[in-house]
């Protein structure tokens, strides 16, 4: 029953997913998206939903990264919040949203400007108490609690998400009772790039043979799937053969139909039929 309760999610066709993503795109940092709305209008679980909508915001993020980074460009914001917003407590936050951009982006900027250190800056978002000032400690502690975009918060709840599926399915391998080594013992081995399963005695699902598992906590859309594809995926085919990857929170239907002749094979949830290749 555990178990199940991660199941909830569904693949699409591409045509819903560019109609989804076109009014998830409309979204404006530190603003409030209408999700009820959209799961109204759409047969869509919320995960999915939430997990299109991050992976649209980390490509936004990266858009205007180097922008934002532009000496001129900073000194301006900066500027811009001495003349306008250095009292207030959400002083940050609200030109973040003036600017359309991540309230803790803007946040390290400023502190770059008055530390001068980027060393500092980073401790210091880690630990925003150390800020000797009270108001702008206050304005980057309610950065930091508000953003669900961008910072240290933000990619500790990703890292803990990644692990918690992993977890999900190295307990099901286990009950499954298929005997797999993880990335962490493949790594001890001497591999540098690895699955996060490699099975120790292939299994058979829908007639594909399958020699690895990659666990994968978001939603497999075209840019994320050929990121992997390049990065990661290729590389464990080269080396160990045909594997399977499952989006725990979905993915685009024909993602799966371009590359399974390939012997690479999309699920949204570890596969209940399997057979053992003894």
């Amino acid at each position: 029953n555990e178990y199940k309760s991660y199941l909830r999610i569904i693949t699409m066709k591409l045509k819903l997913y560019k109609e989804v993503s076109s009014k998830l795109e409309k979204f404006k940092f530190s603003s409030d998206i209408p999700i009820d709305k959209l799961l109204h209008h759409y047969d869509i679980p919320r995960n999915t939903i939430l997990a299109i909508l991050s992976q649209l915001i980390q490509r936004k993020i990266k858009k205007i990264f180097y922008q934002c980074n532009d000496l001129q460009i900073k000194e301006e914001h900066y500027r811009m919040y001495n003349a306008e917003h250095h009292n207030s407590k959400r002083g940050i936050y609200e030109l973040a949203q003036k600017l359309g951009m991540p309230p803790v982006l803007l946040t390290w900027n400023i502190l770059e400007l008055v530390l001068c250190d980027r060393g500092s800056v980073s401790n210091l978002l880690k630990d925003p108490l150390k800020i000797p000032d009270l108001v702008l400690r206050e304005q980057v502690t309610f950065c930091l609690d508000h953003d669900t975009t961008y910072g240290p918060n933000v990619n500790v709840i990703r890292k803990l998400m990644g692990d918690e599926y992993e977890l999900v399915l190295k307990d099901r391998l286990r009950l499954m009772q298929i005997p797999f080594k993880d990335e962490h013992i493949l790594r001890k081995e001497g591999y540098d790039k690895t699955p996060d399963f490699l099975l120790s005695v292939p299994i058979a699902v829908d007639g594909h043979v399958i020699n690895w598992i990659e666990s994968k906590a978001s939603f497999g859309d075209e840019y994320t799937h050929r990121q992997y594809l390049q990065n990661q995926y290729w590389s464990y085919w080269n080396r160990f053969g045909a594997g399977l990857i499952i989006y725990w929170f979905g993915f685009i239907d024909e993602l799966g139909d371009d590359i399974k002749g390939k012997g690479l094979f999309l699920r949204d949830s570890m596969p209940e039929n399997v057979i053992k290749l003894v």
